[in-house]
């Protein structure tokens, strides 16, 4: 009995222990993340581009702004935080680790020389380099070419998950077309070199892409793939509702071995878009042409959306083979059939003005 006593005792006394443990590294957690000291004098503090988080916190602490390199890792990690933009910000050691952070969320906050580059959806790597080149005043071309060379793209491919060997293949046009994210950027003056856009794009194209990250690891199709579709119908897509049902009439059809007869895909393969295009059109001998060729084309078309890419990750359940949009009466609808001669009959009834 004594024995079974002093057992219990020792449980008792560990669990004490445990939990006095547990508290004081908690206590640490708190003290660390908190303020370096009182000083409220604000300094300017860069991030670099091509900067980590973890870059960032080796910096701060060199610089003395925070306690622990350590602490405000483990603070990203908690909380989940993963990107950073580059830039320059006034910050100072009175602010704790929480509110460094929401400075940083908040985007470069002391560049007067700062510009915008809005890229809208849908949009190819053509017009971002056109983008660019209004901006900086310097030819489209030289952004271009930083961006198809051998060297950029395997370090893109070495720091980014979501780009493969696959963006090597000679037959693409554009190595990086369908990566760069649709969004407005915040560039840190008009002079940024080729590289600095195409991380800063990539760097977005990351935050969405991870969100999905289980859904792609999961899914028959790669990543190169994924955004190849997504692309197709960010093009064909009339209303954001339409957007999964035609990835997965496009679907149905890449599974019975149908041709996916994209107009999207003809338009990139000539470099024309049109509402109609001829035979000869269609019969463009193109790795792109999908009225050509059976299967997704060699890669994207565009730059799609998140609305797109979800679609393509996710796409609805449906028996359809065909889809077709009312271009002709502006009511902005999209109808969807199983069978040819149905597809037929509502073409002939909705499209009469082509």
């Amino acid at each position: 009995m004594k024995k079974r006593f002093s057992i219990k005792k020792l449980i008792i006394f560990l669990l004490i222990l445990l939990i006095i443990f547990a508290l004081a590294i908690v206590s640490t957690y708190f003290i660390m993340i908190g303020p370096k000291d009182k000083n409220t004098k604000e300094k300017e503090f860069e991030i670099k581009q091509g900067w980590t988080y973890y870059d960032v916190a080796e910096e701060l602490e060199k610089e003395n702004y925070i306690k622990s390199a350590l602490f405000f890792k483990l603070y990203l990690k908690i909380n989940k935080i993963d990107s950073v933009e580059a830039g320059k910000y006034k910050i100072s050691s009175s602010n704790k680790v929480e509110e460094i952070i929401e400075i940083f969320k908040e985007g470069n906050n002391t560049n007067e020389n700062a510009v915008l580059l809005t890229i809208p959806e849908g949009k190819h790597i053509t017009d971002i380099a056109d983008y660019m080149s209004k901006i900086s005043g310097k030819e489209s071309s030289y952004y271009l070419k930083v961006w198809q060379s051998k060297e950029f793209i395997n370090n893109v491919i070495e720091k980014y998950w979501f780009i493969t060997n696959k963006v090597k293949n000679k037959k693409l046009k554009y190595a990086l077309e369908g990566y760069f994210f649709p969004n407005t950027y915040e560039l840190q003056d008009k002079d940024v070199t080729p590289e600095y856009v195409a991380y800063k794009l990539l760097d977005q194209t990351d935050i969405i892409l991870t969100k999905y990250k289980d859904e792609i690891e999961k899914s028959k199709y790669s990543v190169h793939e994924l955004l190849t579709m997504a692309s197709i119908v960010e093009h064909e897509a009339i209303l954001d509702e339409d957007r999964p049902l035609i990835a997965s009439v496009f679907y149905n059809r890449l599974d019975a071995n149908m041709k996916l007869q994209s107009c999207a895909t003809v338009g990139y393969a000539i470099d024309e878009w049109k509402l109609t295009y001829s035979s000869s059109d269609l019969n463009t001998d193109s790795p792109y042409n999908t009225y050509y060729y059976t299967g997704l084309p060699v890669g994207p078309g565009n730059s799609p959306s998140e609305k797109s890419i979800e679609a393509a990750i996710n796409p609805a359940e449906s028996k359809y083979y065909y889809f077709m949009a009312d271009v002709c009466s502006g009511n902005q609808k999209t109808y969807f059939s199983k069978s040819y001669s149905e597809h037929t009959s509502k073409v002939n009834k909705y499209l009469g003005c082509l």
